[in-house]
């Protein structure tokens, strides 16, 4: 038998389409238990790689012969030895090619929509992280919001569209990932906007999103004023565009709600927070699709792999917009915190522009779970 690479598009496909598959995880049991591929069709099997150095014959028996077997590892190296060894037992078997570091930095361009005046909305969605960023074009210029550090993706996708990026924006500091923003707006001499009450510590220029300023693609208003909506950091800022979706940043999410506490202020900012999500987001339209900067596990896919929903079934469905008391809702959020994120202060320092560690140990910052949400 010959072991063939499963590339990390390909798994995307899988777990969109919900097709049943097989995981063979030799990562180490912690490892393992904080991260790993989700997916409903999904079987697991979590044995580390040093516990079948002597062989795999003890666990061909629990390896399923109807369905696709995928060994999978850090980085690549040992899910290909193990799938070497099942191979040379007789049975089919897959290593996904660039192992969890590539699962982690896949992103999947997915088309939301056409704009009224002949624009394009798409998300970019980072199923191993759970980060959710967008491009939205009209008459040959780009922008684009919430920028992953994998820069390539979003350049090569406008040469592809034959657009220019001429803003990029971030709807906030991010604690969790590595912002691509500014080095795409440095690389196509765009603009880059950061809210300012987010950036009393960055090093570098940027462009201040402040009531009353409207950003413009193309044909293409993108209205900042009315969605000011601090809670998740004091500076987070909402977007509506063409008054059909509304882009939320890490303030609401399909299934829960942001979290206050990354710049380790939860007891200040949960009362920013219910005030954008019961007072400012419920002035809005419930037809508005909400859009936002991060999803928490896979069941928020919709068919297509996108993630969104309208603002009105948000508030009918999601537990975080009803709950009528203010004190149960600030013990709910600061008593349902979960884990920071890895590394999460040096992640906010590098996009303050403090630190500026290289590509690998980037890579290794944002390693784990998305942690963006109150659970």
């Amino acid at each position: 038998m010959i072991v063939q690479p499963m590339t990390v598009s390909t798994i995307t496909k899988k777990v969109v389409n919900k097709e049943p598959f097989f995981i063979l995880d030799v990562r180490n049991e912690d490892a393992f238990a904080d991260w790993k591929i989700e997916g409903e069709n999904i079987q697991y099997l979590n044995i580390p790689y040093f516990d079948l150095l002597d062989g795999v014959e003890e666990i061909l028996g629990r390896l399923p012969v109807d369905q696709d077997i995928v060994v999978v590892c850090a980085k690549e190296g040992s899910s290909i030895m193990v799938a070497e060894m099942i191979a040379e037992e007789g049975r089919a078997v897959h290593y996904l090619q660039g192992g969890m570091k590539a699962w982690s930095e896949h992103l999947e361009p997915v088309k939301i929509g056409d704009l009224r005046n002949g624009g394009e909305l798409y998300q970019f969605v980072r199923i191993g992280k759970g980060c959710l960023s967008y491009m939205i074009i009209s008459d040959g210029e780009a922008v684009i919001l919430d920028a992953t550090r994998m820069t390539d993706v979003f350049l090569d996708f406008a040469d592809k569209l034959n657009v220019k990026i001429t803003h990029s924006i971030d709807t906030h500091l991010h604690a969790d990932h590595i912002s691509g923003g500014r080095k795409i707006a440095e690389a196509t001499g765009g603009t880059y906007w950061l809210p300012p009450k987010d950036a009393g510590e960055v090093t570098f220029a940027y462009e201040a999103l402040e009531e009353g300023r409207d950003i413009r693609v193309g044909n293409t208003k993108i209205e900042i004023q009315p969605l000011y909506s601090p809670g998740h950091t004091i500076g987070s800022t909402s977007f509506i565009v063409d008054d059909t979706y509304l882009l939320s940043g890490d303030i609401l999410f399909i299934e829960s709600i942001g979290r206050p506490d990354l710049a380790g202020l939860a007891e200040d900012w949960v009362g920013d927070l219910r005030e954008s999500l019961y007072k400012r987001y419920k002035e809005l339209s419930e037809e508005l699709i909400v859009l936002p900067a991060h999803f928490m596990i896979v069941d928020e896919l919709n068919v297509d792999g996108s993630v969104s929903e309208k603002l009105g079934t948000l508030f009918a469905e999601n537990r975080g917009l009803n709950i009528e008391d203010e004190t149960e809702f600030r013990e709910m959020v600061t008593g349902n915190l979960p884990p920071q994120p890895n590394a999460y202060q040096q992640i906010r320092e590098t996009n303050m522009g403090k630190v500026t560690p290289d590509e690998e140990s980037q890579r290794e910052m944002e390693i784990g779970p998305n942690r963006c949400a109150v659970r």
